[in-house]
């Protein structure tokens, strides 16, 4: 490709794809303003107060075209409005590719205050100036360099941090196979405590243990998880002190393994659901110990349940075939999904597994709310697969998690008849939206106003510590 290009050529294609990338990025968001523009939800007064309004009807049309999830999409699409209402000259400015999205987002950020369009247009034509000389700037002076512009247009508008205390998470990412990583940020007292009682744990076992300190530390935050006690010692002398299993409160953790690998014969890995695989030799150690429980695969010719709750073993084989929501894009597990009847029993939709599948609560009520004309529309295949029509009229196709790591779980389970009702079922819904109590856009200005009166309680408060400054300092004249 680059073969008949000398060094600066080279290097010239370089800045050519940087900015084409960054020109098609400004293109997307546009692309997100006016899908927003067209769909208007602040003028849509039925559902402008439902919990799932048409801000989130148009974040999931984005997630589903962009296959991203809904955090994702809503975060993006929140940037694409920004610049279409507050700032377009950078937005022009963005589309010509001479500034990037890190450029963009501290910018939007740092606005994000401001309430006076009559500001918020000056901020706009300074910004859209100065960006592409901020560039080269590293990520906190860059954030120097907007602030110092909010705080003359504007003081009361420029952000300060959150305090300390807010900023806590604990996180988990899936890491090699069988393990995982953890990223936290506690309180520092809670930080002392839990690194005092990790030693305490890790120093609990005989000297004969063959794992080193870290490795014990590790297995001891494993121990507290399950409730235990103490740490089990591994030495596996039966005169050792420390050997006795410590008792705890009961955990469950359950993992997805095909039958010849639990029984030693098998040489596929197992899954742990939001953690990835497992692998085989820790499966068959588990195997020892750990509770079995076969999954039973519907037979094709299975007729449909009675009722309009599966039975336990039903629900348990959708929640292992789907593993997360079904939405495009959503990966909210399982454990936190409803199981949704994809033809809505109250219409004929049988209690089948071709009929059933995972939905999180927020697409659920999507699905159910926004239906008919303008709405979405969602079809089930035999195998899982689940095909869905956003108000657009385009398609996203959506395959069962689990089936991508055991292909039996996508085994087809036969057609799902749709019975034939006596009744009309009319409007039925099973559950009434969910109302907010202010709408998206109160809520959005009263963090705004609330954010902005303490600031202008630490501006007046640094006022007249000024004041009282200046009057210590200086006598006043005779008069």
């Amino acid at each position: 490709m680059f073969e008949s290009l000398d060094d600066g050529a080279v290097v010239a294609s370089m800045g050519v794809a940087s900015r084409a990338e960054n020109a098609a990025c400004a293109r997307r968001l546009e692309a997100m303003g006016e899908l927003y523009a067209r769909r208007a939800p602040e003028d849509d007064v039925e559902r402008i107060d439902w919990a799932i309004d048409g801000h989130e009807n148009v974040v999931a049309e984005i997630s589903a075209e962009l296959h991203v999830s809904r955090g994702r999409a809503r975060g993006q699409l929140g940037y694409a409005i920004d610049l279409r209402e507050k700032l377009p000259r950078v937005m022009g400015v963005f589309k010509t590719g001479v500034i990037d999205m890190r450029m963009v987002i501290a910018l939007i950020n740092g606005v994000g205050l401001i309430k006076e369009p009559t500001l918020m247009a000056r901020l706009d034509v300074v910004l859209a100036k100065w960006a592409p000389r901020w560039m080269r700037l590293s990520g906190p002076k860059l954030e120097e360099r907007v602030d110092w512009w909010v705080e003359r247009v504007d003081p009361a508008g420029r952000r300060v941090p959150a305090a300390c205390p807010e900023q806590r998470y604990v996180e988990w990412f899936p890491a090699a196979a069988g393990l995982v990583s953890m990223c936290a940020q506690l309180r520092a007292t809670d930080g002392a405590a839990l690194d005092q009682r990790l030693d305490a744990l890790a120093d609990g076992v005989c000297r004969d243990d063959p794992r080193s300190r870290r490795q014990r530390r590790a297995d001891a935050l494993g121990a507290l998880a399950a409730g235990l006690s103490g740490l089990r010692c591994e030495c596996e002398s039966p005169a050792c002190a420390a050997g006795q299993r410590p008792t705890g409160t009961s955990i469950v953790v359950h993992v997805l393994a095909e039958q010849p690998t639990v029984t030693g014969t098998g040489a596929m890995p197992g899954y742990v659901p939001g953690f990835g695989p497992l692998p085989v030799s820790a499966v068959r150690d588990l195997a020892g110990t750990a509770k079995l429980k076969p999954l039973n695969i519907p037979h094709p010719a299975t007729g449909p349940e009675s009722g309009y709750r599966p039975s336990a073993a039903l629900a348990e084989f959708v929640r292992c075939r789907d593993l997360t929501c079904r939405f495009p894009g959503c990966e909210q597990p399982a454990e936190f999904c409803d199981i949704d009847h994809t033809v809505p029993y109250q219409v004929g939709g049988p209690t089948h597994p071709s009929n059933l599948k995972l939905l999180c609560r927020c697409h659920h009520l999507l699905k159910t709310f926004y239906t008919g004309s303008g709405g979405w529309a969602d079809t089930q295949l035999p195998d899982g697969t689940v095909v869905w029509t956003a108000p657009t009229g385009r398609t996203y196709s959506t395959k069962p998690g689990g089936a991508l790591f055991f292909p039996i779980l996508a085994t087809p389970t036969g057609e799902a008849a749709i019975r034939k009702l006596t009744t009309e079922p009319g409007q039925y819904r099973g559950v009434m939206m969910p109302r907010r109590k202010r709408t998206r856009y109160q809520d959005h200005q009263d963090r705004i106003t609330a954010e902005r009166a303490i600031n202008e309680a630490r501006i007046a408060a640094d006022r007249r510590q000024y004041e009282a400054w200046l009057a210590a300092t200086y006598e006043p004249p005779p008069f």
